[in-house]
């Protein structure tokens, strides 16, 4: 079988190739996480002002509706104002008692339907008190946001400008280390990185333990990972495990 350009690799270097991978991948991770959140937050504030607006929009023709509702009820009272006259005029030319007392329930009638019509304009108006006040908040409240949402925009055109760049050389750098490293330990590193949260599936042993999970490392596996002879991985989380000198090209000598 002929080889492969990855099998011609040396394992330290295939160590310190998957050791800047990490690095790297890292960075374009931070930049990613910075840039995922931004976007989030602008949609919040989008969803936000949108909701503010509708909430305006509504209150508005709701206020809209009472002030034709007291205006309604201005016109009932007028109507009723303008019967009673007349029944008033008819009572001074009833020929029995029978027709005065049905005019003077009709008067009756109509002075009822004015108090009952001005009851409505007092709750109506003091709706409309309170509903434009429920306005003027919302609207400040609009107004503050659509300056939070003009800023935080502008930091995300910001940060998408000046991250595309980095995270473009960064994902050059990226393909470059992934290409002398062998698929079978590639995978397994992308694999590792995706079941973490902080996505290290590199990491270096540090104070005699594993930078990843903390658990401490026998002297002797601490020995082989100074080597760069061969992968070894933490018996406890799996991640793979290098030395600080690694990209320095320091190897402990036996």
């Amino acid at each position: 079988m002929a080889k492969t350009k990855t099998d011609e690799i040396s394992v330290e270097e295939k160590l310190k190739a998957l050791f800047e991978l990490q690095q790297v991948d890292s960075k374009i991770d931070k930049i990613r996480t910075v840039r995922g959140e931004l976007p989030l937050e602008v949609r919040d504030l989008e969803d936000l002002v949108a909701g503010l607006e509708t909430r305006i929009t509504n209150l508005s023709e709701e206020l809209k509706t009472l002030e034709e509702s007291i205006t309604e009820k201005k016109n009932v009272i007028k109507d009723a104002q303008a019967l009673i006259k007349k029944y008033e005029t008819q009572q001074g030319k009833v020929r029995n008692n029978r027709e005065y007392d049905a005019i003077t329930k009709e008067i009756e009638f109509q002075n009822l339907e004015i108090q009952l019509a001005e009851k409505r304009i007092k709750e109506y108006k003091a709706n409309i008190i309170s509903k434009k006040e429920v306005i003027d908040a919302s609207e400040e409240d609009f107004k503050d946001r659509q300056k939070d949402l003009k800023i935080k925009k502008k930091e995300l055109e910001e940060i998408v400008a000046e991250t595309e760049k980095e995270e473009a050389s960064l994902m050059k750098k990226s393909k470059a280390s992934e290409s002398i490293i062998e698929e079978r330990l590639l995978n397994a590193y992308h694999r590792l990185r995706s079941n973490v949260i902080n996505g290290l599936g590199v990491v270096t042993v540090e104070r005699d333990a594993c930078g990843g999970c903390f658990n401490k490392i026998p002297p002797q596996r601490h020995l082989d990972i100074k080597m760069h002879k061969k992968v070894i991985v933490c018996e406890h989380c799996g991640r793979i495990l290098v030395d600080a000198d690694i990209l320095t090209g320091k190897a402990e000598k036996v």
